[in-house]
């Protein structure tokens, strides 16, 4: 219903788990739940913040290191939540968390194509390879640059809800495919 408003909501997760130096997989995790969820209700922006945040922190209970899981404190000192005078309660966050747990009947392990293309970038580029007839030389240089690029077409691939409509592992694979052109 506000597929209007999920371009704004998945850039605004980028930048928050940038910011917290979150991993890849804590980020498309909580853009999917947040799209599962944006897709099953109608809701306020105001509170749409609030899902966001709240899809943002399961998945980072469900991904990363508990030291490196945001504190309610961080969340609350974003500009995004003091521009629009938002603050987040330990009860309100508690309640949208365990409403969102519910939606997904308590299932988080959802794949994403981050959590593929690790496992792809390691067949991606073999010692076989050749490139206009020629063997490859510097594997190490070429696996690099396929790891930087495929990373960035997996950020672009969140920016299209169209990406939803096929399977994690053939987006993933796609990626990799164009960061070998």
């Amino acid at each position: 219903p506000q597929l209007n408003l999920r371009r704004y909501f998945a850039d605004l997760l980028a930048i928050i788990s940038n910011h917290f130096c979150l991993c890849p997989t804590t980020r498309h995790l909580a853009i999917y739940l947040l799209d599962l969820f944006m897709d099953r209700c109608n809701i306020s922006v105001q509170q749409l913040h609030v899902v966001a945040l709240s899809c943002l922190l399961l998945a980072s209970k469900f991904e990363e290191k508990e030291e490196c899981v945001p504190k309610l404190e961080q969340l609350n000192s974003l500009g995004c939540m003091t521009n629009m005078n938002l603050a987040l309660s330990k009860q309100n966050l508690l309640q949208m968390e365990l409403l969102l747990l519910e939606t997904f009947q308590w299932n988080l392990c959802l794949p994403t194509a981050a959590h593929f293309i690790d496992y792809y970038l390691t067949a991606a580029v073999h010692t076989s390879d050749v490139h206009n007839g020629w063997p490859m030389v510097c594997l190490e240089k070429i696996k690099v640059y396929m790891h930087k690029y495929s990373d960035y077409f997996l950020e672009v691939s969140l920016q299209d809800h169209g990406f939803l409509n096929y399977a994690p592992s053939l987006v993933a694979a796609a990626c990799i495919a164009a960061s070998s052109v």
